[in-house]
């Protein structure tokens, strides 16, 4: 070999070393501008973040900053924060807004929260609580719900309003449960495992609803309970569509529950994965919902160990150096992060800025 061409070699190596060293570096810069986006500008005076919306934005925020700096636990703002989700602890045990509509969506969240802040325990009595509370709103055998019932395993937005299920918060319940310690032998989860499956169009032994085979995609969608429904609408044909955000839901909830790459379930939902592989956009619903994209994209990606994934012109895509970029470049001068399209609340700097940390943190971790 060549003096030059060794040069070259010795150059190219120190490039391909610096890059994560750089990586990293932008997304802790990206990580501590947003923590003091949230903690100076974004908190109410009470210690809450984006109090119209309910106790689910505040939850978000917490998990964001203290599954990023976890030392912050009793930094005085993240203490009156966590005091004001308490604040919204029930009686029965669940973690939400009186005459609310959201009870299992925000005990899911609080739980994601007050686990990250319970190292030594101080919410031990309450997180119990609330997992008994969330467990006995899923749909099940305890509710005359059998299952052979579409609705069967899934979780709704609340017991009161008796919503049906759909797939965003029953991936919530799962993963509540999963940051109380549960494993993939966890009753609920399996439960979850019946509806998260009928929720994916693949036409197999696990998913025998009207809408299985007729895209065949190995994608995700919202619910098959009542009629069914997608986000992405529907076919020509009747089918559901399915999108991004809910395909990495889907996979991150199989993922806990204990299936490998060799389940077919699996495989085709990364098969869906490989074929629509972006960060430009939410797949099958453009901007809407793009910031929960890039949060369940991260999730769901970290939890199955991947390090790559194959896209589909078949060039191995480092996904986490892909979403640290991308997130890091759409964060505004001030620290946040805001999406323009302000469907499902994502308007909101608080809540987008939550989902953009908990991206950010999933990128540079190995821990589910």
């Amino acid at each position: 070999m060549s003096l030059q061409r060794m040069r070259c070699v010795f150059c190219l190596g120190l490039l391909l070393l610096a890059q994560p060293v750089a990586r990293a570096a932008d997304r802790d810069a990206a990580i501590d501008r947003g923590i003091e986006y949230l903690l100076a500008r974004g908190r109410g005076d009470d210690g809450s973040f984006s109090k119209e919306s309910g106790p689910g934005v505040t939850a978000l925020c917490l998990s964001a900053v203290l599954r990023n700096r976890p030392s912050l636990r009793d930094e005085p703002r993240v203490k009156q924060s966590l005091d004001y989700l308490e604040s919204f602890v029930q009686d029965d045990g669940g973690i939400y807004q009186p005459g609310g509509r959201f009870q299992n969506y925000e005990t899911c969240l609080a739980i994601n929260a007050l686990s990250s802040a319970n190292s030594d325990g101080r919410y031990k009595e309450i997180l119990a609580r609330a997992e008994a509370y969330v467990r006995g709103i899923q749909w099940d055998e305890s509710e005359d719900v059998s299952k052979a019932d579409p609705s069967y395993g899934g979780s709704g937005y609340g017991r009161e309003v008796r919503q049906r299920p759909d797939l965003s918060n029953t991936s919530y319940l799962v993963s509540a449960l999963k940051d109380l310690g549960r494993g993939p032998d966890d009753e609920a989860i399996q439960r979850a495992l019946v509806f998260v499956s009928r929720c994916q169009n693949l036409d197999s032994q696990y998913n025998q609803t009207p809408f299985a085979g007729i895209v065949n995609d190995g994608g995700f969608y919202y619910t098959p309970a009542a009629g069914g429904a997608s986000m992405a609408g529907k076919t020509d044909g009747g089918g559901l569509r399915s999108y991004g955000s809910m395909t990495y839901a889907g996979l991150m909830s199989m993922i806990h529950a204990g299936l490998t790459s060799d389940d077919p379930r699996v495989a085709a939902a990364l098969q869906f994965i490989k074929d629509n592989y972006t960060l430009e956009q939410n797949p099958g619903m453009g901007d809407a919902g793009l910031y929960y994209y890039f949060h369940t994209f991260a999730k769901a990606l970290n939890a199955a160990g991947l390090e790559s994934i194959e896209d589909a012109e078949g060039q191995k895509r480092d996904w986490r150096s892909d979403l640290i970029e991308a997130v890091t470049t759409a964060q505004q001068s001030d620290g946040s992060w805001v999406n323009a399209n302000n469907r499902w609340l994502e308007g909101d700097r608080n809540l987008v800025t939550a989902y953009s940390l908990l991206a950010l943190h999933y990128a540079g971790s190995t821990i589910p």
